[in-house]
């Protein structure tokens, strides 16, 4: 039998290529990250960043992804190596996990530093007009929220108002609070924060209701889309 052949710099490319293939068909989590890794860069060219900036951001996006990445590995390597549980085995698939971590709260800081200044000023003229409205708007459009989520259910025939089906009327409360927050929050320095203290617990509303299998993640789109409008054209008609 001829020696195998030793690969060559084609090869070590096309097995890095079918790594990273690999692992964006069967990790959930790197593609969210690879996603939100586009996103980003695609808000970098509109906010016209510094290439300071720019580069912080690329660090900080490839360090979260070649964190899953490695946690990828050495989940797979673990499970090929034992069937039975082993507590040094779940410490080392929890000490990779430790890792993404960290690099996910990294980039998040970084990413809060570099935009949160461009998207305040952004949407501060935006907000302006809308800054004092009334609180009693606020209650009006969370209660159009919850009426129209209801008759959408009776429309479709599924669900409960307070449980499955299309919309999620948590969803659309949640996205029907952050949408008032934003509008209502006076101050030029507390208004991003707030916005996107809220946004961020819309978010984990409609993560909890996909995760918990009450919903579909389109049923949790749609409710969060339909309470965010709703509250904005509350808004906007009696601003």
């Amino acid at each position: 039998m001829s020696a195998r052949r030793a690969p060559t710099l084609i090869d070590s490319f096309n097995y890095a290529f079918e790594g990273i293939i690999h692992v964006l068909r069967t990790q959930r989590n790197l593609r969210i990250h690879f996603v939100v890794a586009v996103a980003v860069l695609i808000a970098a060219l509109v906010m016209d960043v510094s290439k300071i900036e720019l580069i912080a951001l690329l660090l900080a996006i490839t360090f979260v992804l070649i964190a899953e990445m490695i946690n990828s590995a050495i989940e797979g390597a673990i499970d090929a190596t034992t069937t039975s549980f082993d507590p040094n085995a779940k410490l080392a698939k929890d000490i990779a996990a430790g890792a993404v971590l960290i690099a996910a709260a990294n980039a998040v800081a970084v990413g809060y530093l570099v935009f949160a200044g461009k998207a305040a000023d952004r949407s501060g003229a935006i907000l302006d007009r809308l800054r004092d409205a009334p609180a009693e708007r606020t209650l009006v459009a969370l209660v159009l929220t919850v009426l129209v989520v209801i008759a959408t259910k009776a429309y479709t025939g599924r669900g409960t108002p307070l449980r499955g089906g299309l919309p999620s009327g948590h969803a659309a409360v949640a996205f029907a609070g952050w949408m008032a927050a934003t509008y209502l929050v006076g101050g030029e320095g507390h208004r991003f924060v707030i916005s996107s203290l809220t946004f961020i617990m819309a978010l984990l509303v409609a993560q909890t209701r996909v995760e918990s299998g009450v919903h579909s993640a389109s049923e949790v789109f749609y409710g969060g889309l339909l309470g965010a409008l709703v509250t904005l054209a509350c808004f906007q008609a009696f601003g």
